[in-house]
């Protein structure tokens, strides 16, 4: 009965522990506060929200610094304000070290304050968004860094960790709870029962 009471506890307190072990990012982009939202980018004065989206692999999830899969991506970049929607902007993803420019749209005003694209991501990299605000002859660029495929390298670090700590719980409570388990660790480990 106590074996069972502690067992029920222990797996309870894992429960508990496990989604805060889990990486932020599994948590997307939602809740990010104004001051550490990564999303953000200052093209001088004024920001711009980027957010890119994979609807044929995951719906509506948002992404921002981390595109998991190849293929094609929505990229929307939303004015914050009203000001740059007078303004001319022009926008640019390039491959990363290399430079190398994957798409480009030319200057011109986009009176919603928002603009969407469609690229098709076909090697994982790092990219580089940019984007250009060009006003009275005065050219201002911002970039946002990201990368794309990184779900393609396979579980990350942090993914091993988890699964190495969700292991040593498991094992550690198989000890407590199973006195042939425990005796057979003692006895590997050189302890007297």
């Amino acid at each position: 009965m106590h074996k069972t009471n502690f067992l029920k506890k222990g797996l309870l307190a894992l429960s508990l522990l496990l989604p805060g072990a889990l990486p932020t990012t599994t948590w997307a982009h939602g809740g990010a506060s104004v001051d550490t939202d990564q999303c953000r980018i200052f093209v001088g004065p004024h920001l711009v929200h980027f957010t890119a989206y994979q609807p044929q692999l995951t719906g509506t999830t948002e992404y921002c610094n981390s595109i998991p899969e190849l293929g094609s991506a929505v990229l929307v970049f939303d004015y914050e304000g009203k000001a740059l929607r007078d303004m001319t902007v022009e926008f640019e993803i390039t491959k990363e070290p290399e430079g190398t420019r994957v798409y480009y749209a030319p200057p011109s005003a986009h009176s919603k304050g928002t603009f969407n694209t469609t690229v098709n991501f076909t090697e994982p990299s790092k990219y580089l968004g940019h984007v250009t605000l060009i006003n009275e002859g005065q050219k201002i660029d911002a970039h946002i860094p990201f990368t794309v495929g990184s779900a393609q390298g396979g579980p990350s670090a942090t993914t091993y960790i988890i699964f190495g700590v969700v292991l040593l719980a498991a094992g550690y409570i198989g000890y407590l709870s199973n006195a042939s388990f425990k005796n057979a660790v003692d006895g590997l480990l050189n302890k007297k029962a």
